[in-house]
């Protein structure tokens, strides 16, 4: 039984998330095991390199799954895209050794989030950044972002509730790139809690908008308290860009 790897890109607008959830809700991970079923004549559970949140987007995502498929993997791609709807689309498909997970695997994962500004919010990109009516002053959301490099417990940003053995979490790097009324903040780490990257935005955005001071990150990572960060970033400025191995 072969060992597929596929890069896969998609539009989280209409998706409860990546992964399968009970009560027949629509996910990422949903569609694509059942456009591989066709393909492959049976159920095929395949692994996600990550979990994105509902309405959060993918650039390149990567799953593996095993079977023995007829089809070449090379044709694999056009194959599975025209049984896929129009807002996921396969861009490889490739075959990898056997031991091969795609989750856990991952050395870094790159999220990229990005924040617009402007008095009217654009028909055209409602789906896919913040849109802010006051320009933030991007140079101290910068200055804060940097302060969340290193290995720290970032307790204080992910969700209240969340059960994870370990907070603690190390970004390998952190940079915000301004383009004209737009900026793209880029968090690179060698995993993310559940929600840490909105909750991140969230707070450099407060910082930015001059409700908290620059320094306030260093207190927020200290303090372990979520409820000392600031808001939860929408979904749908989030982006899955890349994973590495």
């Amino acid at each position: 039984m072969s060992n597929y790897k596929l890069i896969v890109e998609y539009e989280g607008t209409n998706y409860h998330g990546f992964q399968i959830q009970k009560g027949g809700i629509i996910t990422i991970q949903g569609c694509l095991e059942e456009a591989i079923a066709q393909i492959a004549k049976k159920q095929v559970k395949i692994i996600g390199g990550g979990r994105t949140d509902a309405g959060v987007h993918a650039l390149s995502q990567v799953v593996n799954f095993r079977s023995n498929l007829t089809v070449p993997v090379e044709k694999l791609p056009t194959a599975l895209n025209s049984l896929l709807p129009k807002d996921i689309r396969v861009k490889t498909a490739s075959l990898v050794h056997d031991d091969f997970h795609s989750r856990y695997d991952a050395a870094t994962k790159t999220y990229l989030y990005l924040i617009e500004y402007g008095l009217v919010e654009s028909v055209f990109k409602r789906n896919y950044c913040w849109w802010l009516k006051k320009l933030p002053v991007w140079d101290n959301m910068l200055t804060a972002g940097k302060y969340l490099e290193g290995t720290q417990d970032f307790a204080a940003f992910t969700a209240s509730g969340s059960s994870v053995k370990s907070t603690v979490r190390t970004i390998s790097s952190f940079d915000l790139e301004v383009l004209g009324n737009a900026a793209k903040l880029r968090f690179t780490a060698d995993g993310f809690l559940y929600y840490m990257v909105r909750n991140m935005v969230g707070t450099l955005v407060e910082i930015g908008l001059g409700r908290r001071d620059v320094d306030s990150i260093k207190r927020i990572l200290k303090s372990k308290d979520r409820t000392q960060a600031g808001v939860t970033a929408p979904a749908r400025g989030l982006f899955l860009e890349k994973i590495q191995y």
